[in-house]
């Protein structure tokens, strides 16, 4: 629910939906606590207008609402909480990227396995000039087209005698009795081709990969819980695994809600594009989730219950409804379903009314609120948290930057503005970070924490990486669309 249009500014604020609430709280009361200062404008670029610190108060709404709204902090902390990591299952290589180990991975075998070649040229034994056998004497040398010579994924040759050479390709095993690799480009045959002299000098060893160089059979290459990368994935295959121990994925479903919501096509007729649909289902990949489907539903009280009471998902994440308007059903169908509430509102903006509650042992809801940039702050509040507990994934390591320039706080709670990166450690705040905003984000390369009050120009902050740039892991196209509920 409203899950508005990301590329448009905020309307004028006496007609404007109060903060991340939704978009049926009335207005006509006024708001119970002061208006946040506006950013001032620059004259090169517009800046929309900021919205209210605290939403209307509607009729059916609890006044103690504003006293349970959860510290952003101490939210964050208590999605990472809420959950157990889920059993490990067996994956093949190629379909475990993303997920994290379950167990060390431990090599299977040397590596190399055997010592090998690491340029073209020749293997010699002992000091030159060396003997090149009949059929390798040309005087063109290891040039390609030739047949002798000892090729990669080929047997062990014959022994090398002292003073003898022989061709030897890049990865082939090296013959016994060899004390080096002579590089093509080093060496020059002579005396009707039965003689091969350096131009340089050569050591014992040089360009040979002795077999256990990396690693030996049994050595820990990395821990339980490490994520497995593409990297990881080459390692483990060079290592001997044809498949991994790994924590398994989260199974996700979405349920995007309102009647307004359009799929395809232009706004029109008071209904507006959804933006969330899109956008949900790959993010929720690279936070480690399977997104089983996302679906949308209605205004309607019963299809919202029957939604999540019959979803066999891990977590199910709903977008709007997590405000107390005529038609926002999701606290309703909670206490309905007789769930755990875990976090009801957190003192952020945007994304002030999000929530995480416990449906049943081992299944969870995650509540987002309709506005676009609103419901991504509930996803690195209370989603990304929870998924990573669930999917054993690594915690980022904190991370901290310098503003460019002022940014404007709220008087109580944290906000998050999108940045871009500039010089290593410094970040920009970008603008369009209204709550019905994407603009901002689609450029940003990562989220600031400003805590209350606001932050100087200079002065450090936290930052939350998004999930493309920080590794990139699981993102890929949504084709779990799903059906049901409201076009």
């Amino acid at each position: 629910m409203f899950n508005s249009d990301p590329f448009s500014e905020e309307p004028p604020a006496d007609r404007r939906a109060p903060d991340d609430r939704s978009r049926r709280s009335d207005p006509s009361t006024k708001s119970t606590r002061p208006a946040e200062p506006t950013q001032p404008a620059e004259p090169t670029q517009p800046v929309e207008p900021e919205q209210p610190d605290q939403p209307a108060h509607v009729p059916n709404e609890a006044p103690e609402t504003r006293a349970h709204a959860t510290p952003w902090h101490a939210a964050r902390t208590a999605a990472a909480r809420a959950a157990q990591p889920l059993p490990s299952v067996v994956r093949p290589l190629g379909d475990a990227l993303g997920q994290a180990l379950a167990e060390p991975l431990a090599a299977l075998t040397d590596l190399p396995s055997f010592d090998t070649s690491a340029m073209d040229g020749w293997a010699v034994a002992g000091p030159g000039p060396w003997r090149l056998p009949s059929e390798d004497a040309t005087p063109e040398g290891p040039g390609p087209g030739t047949a002798a010579g000892i090729l990669a994924g080929h047997a062990e040759a014959a022994p090398l005698s002292d003073g003898d050479a022989v061709r030897i390709a890049t990865g082939a095993r090296v013959p016994p009795g060899a004390t080096a690799v002579l590089r093509s480009e080093h060496g020059k045959v002579r005396g009707e081709g039965r003689e091969l002299y350096a131009s340089r000098h050569i050591t014992q060893g040089q360009d040979i990969r002795p077999r256990g160089q990396e690693c030996r059979r049994g050595d820990a290459l990395l821990p339980a819980g490490a994520l497995v990368t593409p990297v990881v994935l080459g390692l483990a295959a060079a290592a001997g695994y044809d498949e991994l121990t790994v924590t398994s994925r989260p199974r996700v479903e979405v349920l995007v809600l309102g009647d307004e919501l359009l799929r395809a096509g232009l706004p029109h007729d008071g209904r507006i594009r959804d933006a969330l649909g899109p956008l949900l289902g790959p993010w929720l990949r690279a936070l480690g989730a399977e997104v089983l489907a996302t679906r949308h539903v209605g205004d309607d009280p019963e299809a919202l219950h029957t939604a999540v009471s019959a979803s066999t998902a891990d977590v199910v994440v709903t977008t709007g409804g997590t405000a107390a308007g005529p038609v926002d059903h999701v606290h309703p169908t909670l206490r309905r379903l007789g769930a755990e509430q875990l976090v009801d509102g957190v003192e952020v903006r945007p994304g002030h009314p999000m929530l995480l509650a416990r449906l049943a042992p081992g299944r969870y809801l995650v509540g987002l609120p309709g506005n676009p940039l609103a419901a991504v702050s509930g996803l690195l509040t209370l989603a990304e948290p929870l998924l990573r507990t669930l999917s054993a994934r690594p915690a980022p390591p904190p991370y901290r930057a310098r503003l460019t320039e002022a940014v404007q706080g709220h008087p109580v709670d944290t906000r998050l503005i999108p940045v871009v990166y500039q010089h290593g450690d410094r970040a920009r705040p970008l603008r369009f970070h209204g709550p019905a905003m994407l603009r901002g984000i689609a450029a940003a390369d990562a989220l600031a924490v400003v805590p209350p009050g606001g932050a100087d120009q200079g002065a450090e902050t936290e930052i939350l990486d998004l999930p493309w740039t920080a590794d990139g892991i699981g993102i890929s196209a949504d084709t779990t669309t799903g059906t049901g509920g409201a076009p």
